[in-house]
């Protein structure tokens, strides 16, 4: 009975979270994904419209599969499943501010994990119906990129819990916290 409870406690996490794509090399930076990308800005508020020929050229293969071809990394593979920096998280894509790490939260459900995004205009939101599963499907709301699912199970305020593939996040550390960081080391 307790095997039985268990499996069905996995097929239930899984479920709000499914996952297709082969595991990601934890140590690779998001960052990569700007070096040859013109559209990352993180600055730019206008919306993106490119073909998906041109998304492909300018993506790593790893990120344009999350955000142009709707994919999952496998969970617990994120190097920002765990990761605790303050600061903010972008979109890889595209450099448009998503969350701030004060929202993230640890939801034991494999993925990156925030309740609130940065504004109402960060996100946009989508029904999915695919896999036999009623979700929202949460993109960027500047280049449209696949981001994940956000789902009414979070903690409050919001009550929200946005699950993110951690390949379509970018990350910059806050400058009060470097700051204060630097300052605690002498330097």
């Amino acid at each position: 009975m307790m095997r039985y409870c268990a499996l069905l406690l996995c097929l239930v996490v899984f479920q709000q979270c499914s996952f297709s794509q082969s595991s990601p090399n934890k140590e690779k930076k998001t960052m990569d994904s700007t070096r040859n990308n013109p559209v990352y800005d993180r600055n730019a508020t206008e919306k993106l419209n490119l073909s998906e020929e041109e998304w492909k050229k300018i993506l790593p293969q790893e990120v344009y599969q999350i955000a142009r071809q709707k994919g999952t990394e496998r969970p617990w593979t994120s190097k920002f499943e765990d990761f605790k920096e303050v600061g903010t998280y972008y979109c890889a894509a595209c450099g448009n501010a998503l969350f701030k790490s004060d929202t993230k939260f640890d939801s034991g459900c494999g993925w990156p994990s925030f309740y609130q995004p940065i504004s109402k205009t960060s996100i946009i939101y989508t029904p999915d119906n695919s896999h036999g599963m009623q979700r929202t499907e949460v993109t960027c709301g500047r280049c449209k990129s696949h981001l994940g699912h956000v789902f009414e199970d979070g903690p409050p305020p919001t009550g929200l819990r946005y699950c993110i593939n951690g390949v379509i996040l970018d990350f910059e550390k806050a400058k009060d916290a470097e700051k204060t960081y630097k300052g605690n080391k002498g330097e």
